[in-house]
């Protein structure tokens, strides 16, 4: 067997709130691995509507990688959410426009780039990714957490803001498990090797 088919919308056989999330996201600026699922409570077509301030002329996108966990109500807000923050006022004048439009001449909005969650990430119910935020391999992220700073691999992040618990492994596991980059493997190695990979011990 290798496992379920990653091509499949809704991998689980009756169930339709669960799916693969890289066969339902539809917007070019979303990129998303096989095998990562987002679950909802009512409908998994709500996803993007949880992907906030997300608009093409900014040009930013949210990648996802492989085998991630994403719980209902997670939401990430994206660059178009920024306002200016070291000007007299933040107030966006030229979006209005009737003798506004020039106030943003020679000036631009604040951007901290693509939103990036590594592989085997788990993101728990409610919590909110804010823009440019760049999480690790193997990262977990508690539930109704808000995450303001990057994450590095292996570690988890809860509270508002989002701070270090604590890390998953020892950092030469660690380095073991981001060298051997399991996500990448082909099925047929996922499968045979599906018992060590909810086991505790790391191997080389």
């Amino acid at each position: 067997m290798q496992g379920p088919d990653r091509n499949t919308l809704f991998p689980l056989p009756h169930y339709d709130r669960l799916c693969f999330l890289k066969n339902l996201v539809k917007n070019p600026n979303i990129e998303v691995g096989d095998y990562t699922y987002y679950d909802d409570f009512s409908d998994v077509h709500n996803f993007e509507k949880n992907v906030k301030y997300h608009f093409d002329f900014i040009g930013d996108k949210l990648i996802i990688g492989k085998f991630c966990m994403i719980a209902s109500d997670v939401t990430f807000i994206m660059n178009g959410a920024n306002h200016l923050s070291d000007a007299v006022s933040s107030y966006p004048f030229a979006i209005f426009g009737n003798g506004w439009e020039k106030a943003m001449d020679g000036k631009s909005y604040p951007s901290k780039g693509n939103t990036v969650v590594g592989n085997d990430v788990w993101i728990g119910y409610r919590a909110t990714i804010m823009p440019g935020v760049q999480i690790g391999d193997g990262a977990i992220i508690a539930a109704n957490s808000t995450v303001t700073k990057d994450v590095p691999p292996y570690t988890i992040v809860g509270g508002n803001p989002g701070r270090v618990i604590r890390r998953r492994f020892p950092d030469a596991q660690i380095e073991k498990l981001l060298q051997l980059k399991w996500w990448d493997r082909d099925p047929e190695w996922i499968t045979a090797n599906v018992e060590w990979l909810t086991g505790k011990e790391v191997k080389e």
